[in-house]
């Protein structure tokens, strides 16, 4: 599924990780860019939240519309896909932030609990009628607008992990509607079979074989819940479990490796480089 174009974080103050952006400057800057159409489905490679403040409107996440208003929260996570209607009639903010913020700078408890940053595939974006927006925007902006630098990520960080939790707790109150039980249960145990088997294997076909059914099937299963293949997923996750490692250990590099299933360094680097553009050593030295 790589038909859809790949939007990278792009601030246009120089911010490498996190943004929140107002959508009429969104949509304005956006005119200035003949490269990318927001209103054609694209991937993105960071996380979004989409805040709407006043007015009512459509967004398409995954190929699948969801009304929104005034009071409304989307919660887009990396590699989804979205696009935004042709002509808005509303307003609002879309707060912009990457994986490496988020590995950085939150809890691992937090991480688990907001289970759509990786989950999403199992977690309704959609949070209704929020009354949490106002506070959060008042807070957010006035502390990347703060003059005052010290702690100044750590607290940005803060207030943005505790909002995406309260959101979370929101979005329990209702019940997830599914609409395939078997694929979502079958997603969910191919899901924990990667998270406790990535370093032993990356093969797609160990999975299908660990689940009994064939490697087509468990590609139609991992397609219907995140438009990608079960290889793309596989491999999304083990670079995601070789960037929690680097970011929370004072290992070495080779070290890093042995422990996430590789054998050799030089593999290592290639599975690395090849996902993310960059090598280990320069990811762990721009830190």
């Amino acid at each position: 599924m790589n038909d859809y174009p790949n939007i990278a974080f792009k601030s246009s103050e120089g911010s490498t990780d996190i943004e929140c952006i107002p959508l009429t400057e969104l949509f304005s800057r956006i005119k200035k860019d003949p490269n990318h159409n927001p209103h054609q489905p694209h991937r993105i490679s960071f996380f979004a939240l989409l805040i709407v403040t006043e007015g009512i409107g459509v967004h398409q996440i995954d190929l699948k519309t969801y009304k929104i208003k005034k009071g409304a929260v989307l919660k887009i996570a990396k590699g989804q896909v979205h696009a935004f209607q042709d002509y808005p009639k509303y307003d609002g903010y879309l707060v912009l932030f990457t994986e490496d913020f988020v590995l950085k700078y939150f809890s691992k408890s937090s991480i688990d609990f907001i289970s759509h940053l990786y989950n999403y595939h199992i977690s309704d974006p959609l949070v209704e009628n929020s009354s949490l927006t106002g506070f959060f925007l008042a807070q957010l902006t006035s502390e990347i607008e703060s003059k005052y630098s010290y702690a100044q990520k750590e607290i940005i960080a803060k207030i943005l992990e505790l909002f995406l939790l309260k959101l979370e707790r929101e979005a329990h109150k209702v019940p997830l509607e599914t609409f395939n039980k078997k694929h979502q249960s079958l997603f969910i145990n191919f899901k924990n079979l990667v998270e406790n088997n990535y370093t032993k294997t990356r093969n797609v076909k160990d999975y299908a074989k660990l689940l009994n059914i064939s490697t087509k099937h468990l590609n139609t299963i991992v397609r219907a819940s995140t438009l990608n293949t079960a290889k793309h997923f596989i491999d999304h996750y083990v670079v995601l479990e070789i960037k929690r490692v680097i970011f929370s250990s004072t290992l070495s590099l080779k070290e890093v490796a042995f422990k996430n299933g590789f054998d050799e360094v030089t593999n290592f680097t290639k599975f690395f480089k090849k996902h993310t553009g960059v090598s280990p050593k320069h990811f762990k030295s721009s830190l």
